[in-house]
């Protein structure tokens, strides 16, 4: 049991966690169109402003330089008197502001962005290399443009300051509200063409979810894209050549059943009948047995998946019922079940798994100190211990005799069978999402353990051991 919690915590420890991505192929799928399109939509609207802003800055420039050569003209046409109400009716009525320039001026310069500078060069390019920008001048914010009345005096120079809102580009979200509705409309075309593509999937995993189930599925329509429909045409003839198999395989088992254990019958009643000193009838019924036994474990393990569903199985009750045809025939089995414990079970496959190791047990004990048959509940798990006294199992073996038509070479050769026992016991377990522990007994002996995960933590439990195709198609 320390060795499996061990396996189990590395295998937790490996596992990767899933993340916050989709699982399904429609939903990474769609996120990733998706992804796409967002990223498509940004791209265009940068380089639609990389290529609007030259059109833009040329029209405030045109603004400025005409309100600035406006300024200019009114003020040398202006007399001298009339200059001060010209400057306050401008500030009134346009929201221009005039103010000699002085050397004292604190400014603040524009900010270095792309726009601002196509627009400074364009207005400096019509105005002169002399004019001057600024986004503050002393403490009044806005856009502020020097000039002068005379090109080539220096001291006749003016500030001239435009209200932002005139420069600023509106903030007009038309273009947004297109984009998000084109964005939209494309991602509701993504999600219906990427649904149109993974419906058949569903339904082929669907209907492979039943194969593995030992039932047959009805046929997949292949009347869609000639890539879904070769692949529905694919699994329509794999699951007829799967049914038929099995019916084949049927017919085998029952022929065999018939045609081999009929004539053991027969050959048994004859020697029983025949006369023959008690020593050797006895040895030869023996061997007949031996040999029904065997020819059963075959048919057991060529079964393939039970047809019974699983349903709450007391296994208290389970373990006493099979143990008690045992114990009338003399067998020393001491059953430890104190309450009832109840487990998701296919009850005719866990009979057969528990008496298949009770038949073990007492072919490599040989009747020493008897059985011991626990039922209790541990990790999550409703467990049936048998221990015995027998020769146990080395470690390094455990996993080899889990296998089909192996046998213990050293401490269990002097015995009899075909190797089957374990390896059907284990797939029983493993169609069951459960384990069979094979542990070594204090004092001698072996532990085996078939553990049936309780409700609350199959879902654990997949994570942890995910069932394979060919784990479920045999039990």
């Amino acid at each position: 049991m320390v060795r499996h919690k061990a396996a189990t915590a590395q295998g937790t420890a490996g596992e990767r966690r899933p993340g916050p991505r989709p699982r399904t192929l429609l939903g990474q799928t769609f996120l990733l169109i998706a992804l796409l399109l967002i990223l498509t939509l940004g791209i265009w609207s940068q380089i639609f402003r990389y290529f609007q802003e030259p059109a833009r800055a040329r029209d405030v420039a045109q603004m400025v330089v005409s309100v600035v050569n406006l300024t200019r003209t009114a003020l040398i046409n202006a007399d001298l008197e009339r200059r001060m109400d010209l400057l306050i009716e401008l500030a009134a009525l346009e929201g221009i502001r005039i103010y000699p320039a002085e050397a004292s001026d604190e400014l603040m310069p524009l900010p270095d962005t792309r726009p601002m500078r196509l627009l400074t060069a364009d207005v400096r390019r019509q105005l002169g290399e002399h004019t001057r920008f600024a986004t503050r001048w002393k403490s009044l914010d806005g856009f502020w443009v020097s000039f002068r009345l005379d090109p080539d005096d220096a001291h006749d120079e003016y500030w001239v300051m435009l209200p932002p809102e005139r420069i600023d580009s509106p903030d007009n979200l038309d273009w947004l509200g297109w984009g998000s509705g084109a964005l939209l409309a494309a991602l509701v075309g993504a999600y219906l063409i990427v649904a149109h593509i993974s419906a058949p999937l569903r339904q082929l995993a669907g209907a492979a979810r039943l194969v593995g189930q030992g039932e047959r599925p009805p046929p997949l329509l292949d009347n869609g894209a000639e890539e879904i429909a070769v692949v529905a045409r694919a699994f329509n003839q794999m699951a007829g050549n799967l049914a038929r198999m099995d019916e084949d395989r049927a017919l085998i088992l029952a022929g065999v059943s018939h045609d081999l254990r009929t004539p053991l019958a027969r050959l048994r009643l004859g020697i029983e009948m025949s006369g023959a000193p008690e020593s050797e009838v006895s040895a030869m019924v023996t061997d007949i047995e031996e040999m029904d036994r065997i020819i059963g474990q075959f048919l057991d393990f060529g079964r393939g998946d039970p047809q019974e569903s699983p349903h709450p199985t007391d296994l208290a009750q389970l373990a006493r019922e099979v143990s008690e045809p045992y114990r009338l025939r003399g067998v020393n089995i001491r059953l430890d079940a104190p309450e009832p414990v109840f487990a998701p079970a296919r009850a005719l496959s866990i009979r057969r798994a528990l008496a298949n190791l009770i038949d073990n047990a007492l072919r490599y004990a040989e009747g020493n100190t008897g059985l011991d048959l626990k039922v209790d509940r541990a990790d999550g798990f409703a467990c049936i211990e048998l221990a015995d006294r027998g020769p146990g199992i080395p470690e390094h073996e455990v996993e080899r005799l889990r296998q089909p038509f192996t046998r213990l070479e050293q401490a269990r050769s002097n015995t009899k069978g075909a190797g089957l026992g374990l390896a059907i016991v284990d797939r029983v377990m493993r169609a069951h999402r459960g384990r069979l522990d094979l542990l070594a007994r204090p004092g001698g002996g072996l532990r085996a353990v078939l553990c049936l995960p309780l409700p609350e933590s199959v879902g654990e439990h997949d994570r942890m051991h995910p069932v394979t195709n060919g784990d479920r198609q045999k039990s």
